[in-house]
């Protein structure tokens, strides 16, 4: 077995999420050297400083003075509530970094150990769809960064501009501050602050969802590589023994799940409510502009159909990937029951009812210990939102 192939697809497969978690002093496992880990907390404390007190609290500011304004709150709370998730995000990967530590060893080890070419096969595959999803979500972000600042830098704004948000020239964010930001340098610095804690934002709220699917996707290889292996029990000569390494290893992954499920059910329960109410409000808006015309221009219209589309697909992949574990997880469980266990000894076939007993109870990732989320989840809470867009029209007309 060749090590150094096993390290280079380590680094392929964790890489990119690590640097961009490291890049905000979110990523679980500390550095050995002091330095590094009192860098990681001063990186850390300044990203959650400029989050909270740049973006979000004047954020809040700027939308008590415009409630009563449906558009203009709109406006703000498309950034606003983006922005309350972030800083859960970060307050839940800082408060369990304990947690999370030993599940990033664990996909280490499972990277290191020696495996069958089948098994680098799926593992490969599902660490090739987080890197495309990481990647995805960079591009996303630069591009909302470019064009963001871009427009504003040149006095325009994709978002409403008012004289009530904005006395002078348009920042990024619909925004309120104690300081005059109509002069220079206020004007300036005050950009140039937006700017930072919009990337900060951008790749922590990215990268802690990546994060998430880079653990989830990893377990569902490694079910499907233990499916495989219970498929291919009865041709092994020592039954015993692998068959206790395959109960181990369900075991070992049962727990994983169940430790993402503690740390991220009550994130996935505020990306759920998050979905809904902007779903809510982008549809009414848009649907509402449609029907009646309104004061949005081409571009300002354009990004509220973007903003939707970007969230909608968000929620779709939290629901896809879900699935795609809980559809792994019955794999396993119809590979056990379907093994030909009549031919066995009577204590071999013993042996293997803890693995059909295990396998038989529903494995998934839940939204705040309320729902799992699947796709039957994902439509629910479309077809739930889709009506409250109705009853805004309703009370709007």
């Amino acid at each position: 077995m060749d090590r150094s192939n096993d390290y280079n697809d380590l680094e392929w497969a964790i890489g990119l999420n690590r640097r961009m978690l490291k890049f905000v002093g979110l990523w679980p496992q500390n550095s050995e050297k002091a330095r590094e880990k009192l860098s990681s907390k001063f990186q850390l404390l300044f990203n959650a400083i400029t989050l909270v007190f740049v973006l979000t609290i004047p954020a809040i500011m700027s939308l008590i003075r415009v409630w009563g304004d449906m558009m203009l709150m709109i406006d703000n709370l498309q950034f606003t509530l983006c922005l309350l998730i972030t800083i859960l995000k970060v307050a839940i990967m800082w408060s369990n970094r304990a947690a999370l530590s030993p599940l990033i060893d664990m996909i280490a080890r499972d990277w290191m150990r020696a495996k069958m070419k089948e098994e680098r096969d799926v593992m490969l595959k599902r660490a090739k769809t987080t890197r495309i999803l990481a990647i995805c979500g960079g591009v996303l972000i630069l591009l909302t960064l470019v064009f963001g600042l871009g427009f504003s830098s040149l006095g325009m704004s994709l978002r409403l501009v008012t004289n009530l948000t904005d006395p002078g020239r348009p920042l990024p964010i619909q925004t309120y501050y104690l300081h005059d930001v109509t002069r220079s340098p206020q004007f300036e610095l005050t950009f140039l602050a937006q700017g930072i804690a919009l990337t900060i934002s951008g790749i922590s709220y990215t990268g802690v969802d990546n994060f998430l699917g880079l653990l989830m996707l990893h377990i569902c290889g490694q079910m499907e590589n233990l499916h495989l292996r219970v498929r291919n029990l009865r041709r092994d000569p020592d039954f015993k023994a692998t068959l206790k390494y395959n109960v181990r290893d369900h075991i070992r992954l049962i727990r994983s799940i169940e430790i993402i499920d503690d740390t991220f059910n009550l994130m996935l329960l505020g990306l759920t409510f998050l979905f809904g109410i902007l779903f809510c409000l982008h549809g009414f808006l848009i649907i509402n502009v449609l029907k009646e015309g309104g004061q949005l221009s081409v571009m300002q219209f354009v990004n509220f159909v973007a903003a939707s589309v970007t969230v909608l697909t968000h929620m779709c992949l939290y629901c896809a990937v879900g699935e795609l574990l809980v559809s792994q997880c019955e794999k396993v469980h119809h590979a056990t029951y379907e093994y030909m266990w009549y031919t066995l000894e009577p204590k071999k076939a013993k042996n293997l009812t803890l693995m059909m007993l295990r396998a038989n109870k529903p494995l998934h990732v839940t939204a705040g210990k309320t729902f799992p989320m699947t796709m039957a989840t994902f439509c629910n809470i479309l077809k739930t939102s889709a009506g409250y867009v109705s009853v805004l029209l309703a009370n709007r007309n």
